[in-house]
C-alpha cells in the first residue's frame, strides 16, 4: 500500500466504508499483520489511465486459508488428494475482517472488467489453484458471473437500527417474554458491579490501547493461539483512523475489566474485536451487543454488523443477512465446488427462512 497514493486510493474507494481505506490496509502492512511472514503477501491490483488511477483491488498471495470466514479446507484437502496443489491462492479480501463491502474499486465497469479479466488470467496461466473473492457488495456480481466464477452464499447476523430513540424503543417491538429476557441479561451485569464508558478513537490514550491489547489477546491466547494483530497495529489505526473507533470498556469500580472494539463507516457500526481476562456473567453480550446497539441509537446509525458466526445473536434481534463470497478455480476442482456449491446456496436458503422464526420481534415488520 505504501507504493499507492493514499488520497489517489480513498479518492477511488468513494465511500466511508472503513475497511478498505488505505489507512486500514497500510496499517495491516507496516505492523507485520500481513506479510509473508503470516502468510498474506500483499500484491494489490492497480489500474492507471494516462496516470491517474482508474481501478484497484486489494489482493493478497495466500499460503493458508487462516483469517478468512470463508472456509475452503476441504476443497484444498481435495485438491491435494487429488495431486494437486492448492497454495499459494489469490485472495481479495480485508484480513480478518468477514466484513461486507467494496472489493473491486473502478471508476466504471470496463475498468473492473479489466481486473476481473487479469486475476482470472492469472489463475489459468500461473498453475495457482484459484482466486477467492469474499465479502463484496454486489455492484459487479453480474460481471463475475460472466467471468465464469462460482458464487458462495454464507449467512450473518446484523441489527437494523428502525429510528430509535432509546434502548427502549427497541424493546417496544419486541415480544413481552423477550423484552423481559433482554432487562434480566441487562440487570445481570450491573448487579455485578459493572459500568460502561465508550469512547472515541481521539480520547483514547496508549495506557488505555495497551490495556485492550491485553484483552484482546486473551481471547486468543486462551484458545492456545496468537492473535492476528499487534498492538502496532492498533497505534496505527489511532493515529490516522481516530474518528472511525469507537472502544467501549468495562469498569469494576475504576478498573477495567473488559473491552470492546467498534469501527464506524457510514451509516454502520462494525463490531470487531473484545477481550477480558475474568469471567463475568453475559459480560460479552452486553459489552459487545448491547454497547453497540446503544452506540447506535445514540449517534443515529442505521446498521450494526457484530460479526461472523453466533446464532445467539437471533434472540437478541440480530436479522440473518445473506453474504457472497466468489470463487473462480482450476479446471476439474471447479466443477467439483460448482456442483457442492449449488446444493449448499440451497441450504443457505432454507436455513435463511428457519432463521427468521427466532427473532424475538412482535410482528414480521421487523424482519427483513
Amino acid at each position: 500500500m505504501a507504493d499507492v497514493d493514499a488520497g489517489e486510493w480513498n479518492a477511488l474507494l468513494g465511500s466511508r466504508y472503513p475497511f478498505l481505506r488505505h489507512e486500514f490496509l497500510h496499517a495491516l502492512e507496516v505492523s507485520g499483520a500481513v506479510s509473508e511472514q503470516t502468510g498474506w503477501i500483499p500484491a494489490h491490483l492497480v489500474a492507471r489511465f494516462e496516470g491517474q488511477l482508474v481501478a484497484a483491488m486489494p489482493l493478497y498471495e495466500k499460503h493458508h486459508s487462516r483469517g478468512e470466514y470463508v472456509f475452503d479446507y476441504q476443497w484444498a484437502d481435495a485438491w491435494e488428494r487429488a495431486g494437486g496443489r492448492y497454495y499459494p491462492k489469490l485472495l481479495s479480501a480485508v484480513p480478518f475482517s468477514p466484513v461486507t463491502g467494496p472489493r473491486i474499486l473502478a471508476s466504471d465497469a470496463a475498468c473492473a472488467q479489466q481486473l476481473i479479466e487479469v486475476v482470472t488470467a492469472s489463475v489459468l496461466q500461473h498453475g495457482l489453484s484459484g482466486a477467492h473473492l469474499l465479502f463484496p457488495q454486489s455492484t459487479f456480481d453480474q460481471q463475475l458471473e460472466e467471468s465464469g466464477w462460482l458464487l458462495r452464499l454464507g449467512c450473518q447476523y446484523h441489527w437494523h437500527n428502525r429510528g430509535y430513540h432509546r434502548f427502549e424503543d427497541f424493546l417496544a417491538v419486541c415480544t413481552s417474554r423477550k423484552r423481559k429476557n433482554f432487562r434480566k441479561e441487562r440487570a445481570q451485569v450491573t448487579a455485578q458491579g459493572i459500568s460502561f464508558r465508550a469512547f472515541r478513537g481521539e480520547e483514547v490514550d496508549e495506557r488505555l490501547w495497551r490495556q485492550f491489547f491485553t484483552f484482546y489477546a486473551a481471547t486468543y491466547l486462551k484458545r492456545g493461539q496468537r492473535p492476528y494483530l499487534s498492538l502496532a497495529f492498533f497505534l496505527q489505526l489511532a493515529e490516522h483512523m481516530a474518528e472511525s473507533i469507537r472502544l467501549v470498556v468495562a469498569y469494576a469500580g475504576e478498573q477495567e475489566v473488559a473491552a470492546a472494539f467498534f469501527l464506524t463507516g457510514g451509516n454502520t457500526l462494525y463490531g470487531r474485536y473484545w477481550g477480558c481476562l475474568d469471567e463475568y456473567d453475559k459480560l460479552h453480550f452486553e459489552t459487545c451487543f448491547y454497547q453497540g446497539i446503544d452506540l447506535c441509537i445514540a449517534e443515529g446509525l442505521a446498521h450494526f454488523d457484530a460479526g461472523a458466526q453466533g446464532e445467539h445473536k437471533l434472540i437478541r434481534g440480530f436479522e440473518p443477512q445473506l453474504t457472497s463470497s466468489w470463487h473462480l478455480l482450476q479446471p476439474g476442482l471447479h466443477e467439483a465446488v460448482e456442483e457442492f456449491l449449488l446444493q449448499e446456496r440451497a441450504a443457505i436458503h432454507r436455513y435463511y427462512a428457519d432463521a427468521l422464526s427466532y427473532l424475538p420481534y412482535r410482528n414480521e415488520d421487523c424482519s427483513e
